[in-house]
C-alpha cells in the first residue's frame, strides 16, 4: 500500500485491547489521514467521529463520518473483539474483508471480476499499472483534476522494469474553463499511437469524475483505442468519486476495464478506503499481490472504513431512482441560480455526464453532482449594473482562506449567526488564471448522504436550503476580506 511519498503505508499492530473506533478509523494509512494535534482534524479536514452541526457539502473531498457510519464501525470493533478470542485477529479481519467483498461485488458477480482492496485511489493506480505490463506509457488526464499522489505512484511502479513514461492531458484551459472533448481525445489518441508505434504498453486512464464533475477522454475515444489496440492498451477507469450508477459500472467491466473506486467521496465513508475491481483478463497479479494490497495483515482500519462507508451505500442504494433524479435537478437549480446571481462567484461550467455509446443516460448518474466556482471580491462602484460591478478574483492563498475558515465557528458570536455556521466545501482545485491571479475554485457537492436525508427527515428543500446557507457563509467570509 503506497503512503503520498510512495512508500508502503506503515501496518499498525495493536495489543489488546483494540484502540478505540476513532483512533481505528485514521489506521492502516498514511499521514493524510493522521489527526492534527492543533486543530484535530486531518489533512482532509475531517474529524474521526460525528459532526452533525457540521453542513458537509465537501464530498469531491472527503467528509465527516455520519453518526450511523460510526455506529456500524464502532459495533463491527465491537465483534472483532468478541471473535478475535477464539481465532486470531487476522483470521476475523480476513473473513470480514470477504463479507465486504461479496457485497461490493453483488451486482457484478456474473462477470467473474475479482476485487482487490488498497488503502486509497492512489495505491489503487499504483496496483493497476502493475497489470497493465511493460515496457509501460501511461496517459492520464492532469494530475490536479485526479489526485496529488496518483503521478508519483504510477512511477513507483516503474522500478525494477524497463523505463515508464507518463503522459498528461490538461481538462482545462488556460483561463480555467474546459477544454473542448473533442481536442482532449485527440491529444489522448495521438499519444496512445505513438507510445503503441514505439511497441510499448499503454495504461489509459479515463476519470468519471474529475475533482470538478469532467469525464475525459470520452467513452467513445476510450472504447475505439482499446477496439484498434487490444493488445497493447490496458484501460483503468479512475471512478474514485464514485458517482456511477450500477449499471455504468457495469458497462465498463463489460468492456473489460479495469475499475477503480474509493467509499470516501460520493458515499462519505472515512477517507482511505479504496478497491480495484479487475476484469477476468487482467487478474493475476506478478508477485504477492495479498502483501502488497494489505489483506495479509489485519488492517482494521481500512475494514471500519469501508463498514462505515457501505452503511450510506444501502441507504442510498434503497431509494427510488425518481426521488434521486427530483432532488438532483431541483439541487443542481438552486445552486447553479445562486451562483450565477451572485458576483462573489463565477460558476465553472463541466458538460454533462455523457457516456455513449457505453451506455444511454438511464440512471441519476448522467446528473451533474459537483459545482465549482470561483470566488470574487466585488468593488464599491457609483451608476454601475449592480448585476455586473467591477470584481477582482480571489487569488489561490485567498481561496483556501476562505475554505479554512468555513469551517471555523467563532468565538463570542451568537448561535444562529454567520460567524456560528459551520461548512464543508471540497478544496480549493487549481483552475488556471484570471486577470493575471491564479485562481482556484471552491466546489459544493452532492453526496450519497445528502440525498438520503432528502428523502428522509431533511427534505429536499432542507438540504438545498443547508446548500445555500454553506454559499451565504462563504459570502460573507469574502466580504470581511474587504476590510
Amino acid at each position: 500500500m503506497l503512503s503520498n511519498n510512495v512508500k508502503l503505508a506503515e501496518q499498525v499492530v495493536f495489543a489488546e485491547p483494540l484502540p478505540a473506533t476513532e483512533q481505528l478509523l485514521v489506521s492502516g494509512g498514511d499521514a493524510r489521514i493522521a489527526i492534527d494535534s492543533v486543530s484535530h482534524l486531518n489533512k482532509y479536514g475531517c474529524q474521526p467521529f460525528p459532526d452533525p452541526a457540521l453542513l458537509d457539502f465537501g464530498s469531491s473531498t472527503a467528509s465527516v463520518i455520519s453518526q450511523a457510519g460510526f455506529a456500524a464501525a464502532n459495533s463491527l470493533r465491537e465483534r472483532l473483539l468478541r471473535e478475535a478470542g477464539a481465532e486470531t485477529l487476522k483470521i476475523v479481519c480476513a473473513r470480514e474483508m470477504q463479507r465486504i467483498r461479496r457485497e461490493l461485488l453483488h451486482d457484478v458477480s456474473d462477470l467473474g471480476v475479482s476485487l482487490v482492496f488498497a488503502t486509497s485511489g492512489t495505491d489503487a493506480h499504483f496496483i493497476a499499472a502493475l497489470h497493465a505490463g511493460v515496457p509501460l506509457t501511461v496517459v492520464m488526464v492532469e494530475e490536479a483534476e485526479t489526485g496529488s499522489g496518483v503521478a508519483a505512484a504510477l512511477s513507483a511502479s516503474f522500478c525494477g522494469k524497463a523505463a515508464g513514461s507518463i503522459e498528461s492531458v490538461s481538462l482545462r484551459a488556460a483561463d480555467g474553463m474546459p477544454r473542448p472533448l473533442a481536442d482532449i481525445d485527440a491529444e489522448v489518441s495521438a499519444s496512445v499511437e505513438r507510445a503503441v508505434m514505439l511497441g510499448r504498453r499503454v495504461l489509459l486512464i479515463m476519470v468519471d469524475q474529475s475533482k470538478t464533475g469532467m469525464i475525459a477522454p470520452s467513452t467513445a475515444c476510450v472504447m475505439q483505442l482499446r477496439r484498434l489496440h487490444r493488445q497493447h492498451v490496458a484501460v483503468l477507469v479512475d471512478a474514485c468519486q464514485f458517482r456511477i450508477a450500477k449499471p455504468t459500472l457495469r458497462a465498463y467491466l463489460q468492456q473489460g476495464f479495469m475499475v477503480a473506486l474509493t467509499g470516501s467521496k460520493f458515499l462519505t465513508g472515512p477517507s482511505f478506503s479504496a478497491v480495484l475491481l479487475l476484469p477476468k483478463k487482467m487478474q493475476g497479479l506478478p508477485g504477492d499481490d495479498a502483501a502488497l494490497t494489505g489483506e495479509d495483515v489485519a488492517n482494521v482500519g481500512l475494514l471500519l472504513r469501508w463498514e462505515a462507508a457501505l452503511v450510506e451505500w444501502r441507504r442510498f442504494g434503497n431509494l427510488p431512482q425518481s426521488l434521486i433524479v427530483e432532488f438532483m435537478e431541483a439541487f443542481a437549480k438552486a445552486v447553479q441560480q445562486r451562483l450565477n446571481d451572485d458576483p462573489r462567484f463565477e460558476f465553472l461550467p463541466a458538460p454533462q455526464p455523457d457516456r455513449r455509446p457505453l451506455i444511454e443516460a438511464q440512471s441519476w448518474d448522467h446528473l451533474p453532482s459537483i459545482f465549482p466556482f470561483l470566488l470574487y471580491r466585488v468593488h464599491a462602484a457609483v451608476s454601475v449594473d449592480k448585476r455586473h460591478p467591477p470584481r477582482t478574483p480571489l487569488n489561490r492563498e485567498e481561496t483556501q482562506q476562505v475554505y479554512r475558515q468555513l469551517q471555523v465557528s467563532e468565538d463570542g458570536s451568537g448561535q444562529g449567526s454567520m460567524a456560528a455556521l459551520r461548512c464543508q466545501l471540497g478544496q480549493p482545485v487549481a483552475c488556471g488564471v484570471r486577470s493575471g491571479i491564479a485562481v482556484s475554485a471552491l466546489r459544493l457537492c452532492i453526496s450519497a448522504r445528502l440525498i438520503s436525508d432528502a428523502a428522509g427527515h431533511k427534505g429536499i428543500d432542507g438540504v438545498i436550503d443547508d446548500a445555500l446557507l454553506a454559499l451565504d457563509k462563504t459570502v460573507w467570509l469574502i466580504d470581511r476580506l474587504m476590510k
